[in-house]
């Protein structure tokens, strides 16, 4: 799939979406498969975006997701989060940059430091 075609998924089958590739992208990343995560980095950084253009319905399918047992779909949950419902996205990033460090715990710390200095550029 590729990232135009998200546009005329419903939310549903766009929640699901995300969720699989996000998942898929946190497993790489752990596995220090970066060429094969940095792939799925852009579907999952459209797919994000997109959920954010769709309003509250998805916002909420969002936080859901906060809870996902798939670290990479929390942490791409989070980042979405970050914008509407800032106190639950660092709490899902905290907890995902608690020990042991991966790079996907590393990520998260960086994000949620960055966040709260002020720095992180827009999450699309």
């Amino acid at each position: 799939m590729k990232a135009r075609d998200l546009k005329v998924l419903g939310t549903e089958e766009l929640i699901a979406r995300f969720r699989e590739v996000s998942a898929r992208h946190g497993r790489l990343l752990n596995a220090r498969d970066t060429r094969a995560a940095n792939k799925d980095y852009l579907l999952a950084a459209a797919a994000r975006k997109e959920l954010r253009t769709r309003g509250p319905d998805a916002e909420k399918r969002l936080l859901v997701l906060l809870t996902d047992p798939e670290p990479g779909t929390r942490y791409w949950a989070a980042t979405a989060a970050l914008g509407f419902a800032p106190s639950e996205a660092e709490r899902a990033l905290a907890l995902l940059a608690e020990p042991p460090p991966t790079l996907l715990s590393v990520s998260a710390a960086m994000t949620l430091r960055a966040w709260k200095d002020g720095t992180l550029p827009p999450v699309e």
